[in-house]
């Protein structure tokens, strides 16, 4: 390789001490890593990753401090170490868009999920990219990782490199990770190799080995959490369990003029290499012409399944897939072509029974320039939240497909009837959140979504089937609510808001009501809120109402009064369950005209 173990030491050590630099000015931060797991990422970065190439990911996010030193030593173009923690500078964890960071870490377990995505994608775009992930004890023990690892081992992944910083020690004391954890991994279908981690020549054999064979690698390298250090081997390297002085004096002492004499020789060698970082583009939905039958009854999972039919035939780089639920969301279609373990050609990934896996992998294809749409029932986006969020704060345009949406599901009762989802969902910064009525609607939503490349998108959708009604062909659906029943006679005296399922019961409850009673769609809540004050005062007026099948309280931002629902649900049949939460016109009726001002 390029660098023996006589060089690797001085450049760990040159990136221990400007990692611990970059503590100090912070005066906050993680030593213990810093000092444990320098050896594994400098000889990552010096012998093995292709800039421009391959991609790194670290896990253990808390680690920041480690990765941003060897990132800037190594010829990034990174914010100045000392910003480390500080407000415009480098962020306390690693987040996505930082020159060399191709995944927002911190929240464990993420960045394994992020790494296998990563690496799916370099074998669906038919690239030799590697991806290698460094991940921590407290990685190990999160069920994200697991389920990611799972579903890396069925993919057989042999382009994903797992280090695992094994130390012995989390926060708390010791690790409590499983027991054997190498016969997991054997067990999930990936290679296991055991290294010394502080140990050159053992290191660079041990990523030698992993660049051959037909599985994804997980390295177990034996480190010691805050090396040289008086914490050394215990629970209090992990932070900042050293004083200042011991800090600076450790910095001093690492501190090696030939370590930065080599790095700087490497950087200037890899200087023109690109940070392959992706460039989304909105695909071309300009064939995808979509006939409605306004006529017919039907349920929103299937019009939004018409519409993804079409989508996927014209747009290669739409990576749709289900957490087993594919033919319940209506997101396996004709169109579909599974991708298989091993071969990777197709266009629908089957992902198991993983949905917070699921979640962790679209964020790391959407890192690497693919548009990833995945689904699953509404009540179960909380088991992928953490990723959903991830998603929304790194601005990756993924899309969710979130259908069986109110208690109308029915039999199956209050566990798979969503209620806090829906509102808990729109109040994520940066996240769209479509909940459409009819064909029309469905298809804005996708084309909203498609044509967002800076922030992830949730659809919305029901299982029953609802009379459409008809959208005005006059509507700019893009100010997130519109008049989709005028008033009849004179002035309004009130505007009852819906959303999905609910603008038909909307409608009739309007006709029950007589003259001066309009329906207002609201199908993308944060974008009527983003529109003037003119506009909000000129589509609700009179006193207004807002139904909807989820909790009230959000409604109360634009309604005098909310039909909504603030308990579980129950089971039995869809429509009598929906009646018996007051999802009836003539009981919203009396509700209204009990407070209405005449």
């Amino acid at each position: 390789m390029k660098y023996d173990s006589k060089d690797l030491q001085e450049m760990a050590s040159a990136v221990r001490s400007a990692a611990l630099k970059s503590i100090i000015s912070a005066r906050s931060g993680h030593v213990g890593i810093v000092l444990g797991a320098a050896d594994i990422v400098t000889d990552i970065f010096a012998n093995f990753l292709r800039r421009g190439t391959d991609r790194f990911v670290l896990s253990a996010g808390h680690g920041s401090a480690l990765l941003y030193s060897v990132l800037s030593l190594a010829g990034y173009e990174l914010p100045p170490l000392d910003s480390f923690r500080k407000i415009g500078g480098l962020p306390g964890h690693p987040e996505f868009g930082i020159p060399g960071v191709f995944a927002t870490t911190g929240p464990l377990g993420q960045g394994i999920g992020n790494a296998a995505g990563l690496a799916l994608a370099e074998k669906i775009q038919k690239t030799d990219g590697r991806v290698f992930c460094l991940c921590s004890d407290g990685d190990l023990m999160e069920g994200v990782a697991q389920e990611s690892i799972s579903f890396a081992g069925r993919y057989k992944l042999n382009n994903l490199v797992v280090v695992w910083d094994d130390n012995g020690v989390s926060i708390d004391g010791a690790a409590q990770t499983d027991i054997d954890m190498p016969a997991r991994m054997l067990a999930a279908g990936w290679r296991v190799i055991t290294t010394d981690g502080h140990d050159f020549d053992e290191i660079t054999r041990a990523l030698n080995a992993a660049m051959r064979g037909k599985a994804p690698v997980f390295i177990q390298a034996k480190t010691v959490i805050g090396r040289g250090s008086s914490a050394a081997g215990t629970s209090r390297a992990h932070g900042l369990g050293l004083s200042m002085g011991e800090l600076e004096k450790l910095a001093a002492d690492l501190w090696s003029e030939r370590g930065m004499e080599l790095w700087s020789e490497f950087a200037s060698e890899s200087a023109n290499a690109a940070d392959a970082m992706p460039a989304w583009s909105a695909p071309d939905l300009s064939n995808i012409n979509v006939t409605w039958d306004m006529d017919t009854d039907a349920a929103t999972r299937e019009l939004s399944g018409i519409f993804l039919s079409r989508l996927m035939d014209e747009n290669p780089n739409l990576i749709v897939g289900s957490a087993d639920l594919g033919g319940s969301t209506n997101v396996k279609n004709a169109a579909a072509r599974d991708i298989m373990p091993g071969e990777f050609v197709g266009n629908y990934i089957n992902y198991g029974v993983r949905e917070h896996a699921m979640g962790a992998v679209m964020n790391g294809l959407a890192a690497a320039g693919l548009r990833p749409v995945g689904s699953t029932f509404l009540v179960f986006s909380d088991y992928m939240r953490p990723s959903v969020r991830l998603a929304a704060l790194s601005g990756l345009p993924v899309i969710y497909v979130f259908t069986h949406d109110s208690v109308a599901v029915g039999e199956d009762g209050p566990t798979h009837q969503p209620i806090e989802q829906l509102p808990s969902l729109r109040l994520m910064p940066n996240l769209n959140v479509f909940r459409p009525c009819n064909g029309p609607e469905v298809a804005a939503a996708w084309t909203f979504a498609l044509s967002d490349t800076a922030r992830p998108s949730c659809i919305v959708l029901s299982r029953q089937k609802v009379r459409q009604i008809a959208t005005p062909s006059d509507t700019d659906l893009s100010r997130g609510a519109y008049i989709i029943r005028p008033a009849r006679g004179g002035r309004v005296r009130a505007t009852l808001i819906a959303t999905g399922t609910e603008v038909p019961l909307a409608v009739a409850t309007a006709e029950k009501m007589g003259a001066g009673v309009q329906v207002v769609s609201m199908p993308c809540v944060s974008m009527f809120r983003a529109q003037s004050d003119a506009f909000k005062k000129e589509i609700l007026r009179g006193y207004v109402v807002a139904i909807e099948a989820a909790a009230a309280a959000p409604w109360f931002e634009f309604a005098d009064a909310v039909v909504g629902i603030d308990e579980f649900g129950a089971s039995g049949d869809g429509t009598a369950v929906y009646e018996k939460y007051g999802f009836d016109a003539d009981i919203i009726v009396r509700q209204i005209e009990k407070n209405i001002k005449k």
